[in-house]
């Protein structure tokens, strides 16, 4: 009976906690949104007390935190949880197998998450290993949830390295999942953050051609995100080679089109820009390389000349920011 009692008493700080949650977030964005309008400021990404991600291209935006509640207050408030709290939560999802409870338990961990306070508290609990078994759950919703709160989670530099034991395997559930899913997305979110810095992007050099796949095949929303991926290794002069020799299919090359989103369109052009500038170097010798038919580098600089003709049609784009991109990348072909 007590621990009856006790796991619904957590169940309910956990729906309590999130909704608390939603009317902070909606509050404080409406204040933090004027504030940045007044300041002419940016929004950055926040890894703990005097450490800040450089960042390229992120995925889910996270908020700092103010103080955290006294120890002996388990509240919901629209600050946080405290550590006792969380501690309750971690606990009640190592132990139970019912999916809805792990769900539940994963949003408020996740929301919980956006704050950079509680990244420490959550590791220094044991917390990511635990959300990272969740991988394992069967159950779809389960697995997103796991993904989401690992997402916030990896804002901090000191969690990405724990967090890195994880990439094989959240790779492999981003690629294989059901296109367009939100499991996919929020994999793809995950890497995104992971590869933000230099430090971990080896770990993801099998599945690079999987993403390219999913470039060509995926909607909107997964384009932008796979891009995002894409963008953070091609700004890393040591991960060209493996980007050039990968085998990608030809349909890429329809995203060289005016009539594609202006946010993807700018996404590919830079990404043809930044391997141009990587090739550039003298450190690098890419352009002394073979590479294999069908690979991106056949793609972009082989014999066929069919992108170079659609990089001359976007000089005639009606938006500036395209025709800046293609005059730069025209000048160095």
């Amino acid at each position: 009976m007590g621990r009856a009692l006790e796991v619904g008493w957590v169940a309910g700080l956990v729906l309590g906690a999130g909704a608390c949650y939603c009317v902070y977030r909606l509050a404080w964005g409406k204040e933090k949104s004027r504030k940045t309008a007044a300041a002419g400021g940016s929004r950055g990404c926040p890894t703990g007390p005097g450490r800040t991600l450089l960042l390229r291209e992120s995925g889910l935006p996270v908020v700092s935190s103010p103080s955290p509640p006294a120890e002996d207050d388990c509240t919901p408030s629209f600050n946080t949880l405290n550590t006792q709290c969380l501690k309750k939560i971690i606990c009640l999802l190592e132990s139970t197998e019912d999916p809805l409870i792990r769900e539940r338990a994963l949003i408020t961990l996740g929301n919980c998450a956006a704050f950079s306070v509680n990244q420490d508290i959550i590791r220094n609990l044991g917390g990511l290993s635990i959300i990272g078994n969740m991988l394992k759950d069967p159950n779809p919703k389960v697995k997103e949830k796991a993904l989401n709160a690992l997402n916030n989670l990896s804002m901090n530099i000191q969690n990405q390295r724990e967090l890195k034991v994880y990439i094989s395997q959240i790779c492999e559930e981003t690629i294989s999942s059901p296109l367009n899913s939100e499991i996919q997305l929020a994999g793809l979110r995950l890497l995104t953050n992971m590869t933000v810095t230099n430090d971990y992007q080896h770990l993801i050099v099998n599945s690079v051609s999987d993403l390219f796949g999913l470039l060509s095949l995926g909607n909107e929303n997964i384009k932008i995100q796979t891009l995002k991926v894409l963008l953070n290794l091609s700004a890393n002069p040591a991960m060209t080679r493996e980007l050039l020799s990968v085998q990608v299919p030809s349909s890429l090359i329809s995203l060289f089109d005016g009539k594609v989103e202006k946010e993807i369109l700018l996404r590919v052009l830079t990404l043809f820009a930044n391997l141009n500038d990587n090739i550039k170097q003298k450190e690098n010798s890419c352009a002394q390389l073979q590479f294999n038919n069908g690979s991106l580098f056949s793609l972009f600089y082989g014999e066929s000349t069919e992108c170079t003709e659609k990089l001359l049609s976007l000089a005639c784009h009606h938006d500036i920011n395209v025709k800046e991109k293609v005059a730069k990348i025209l000048t160095i072909l």
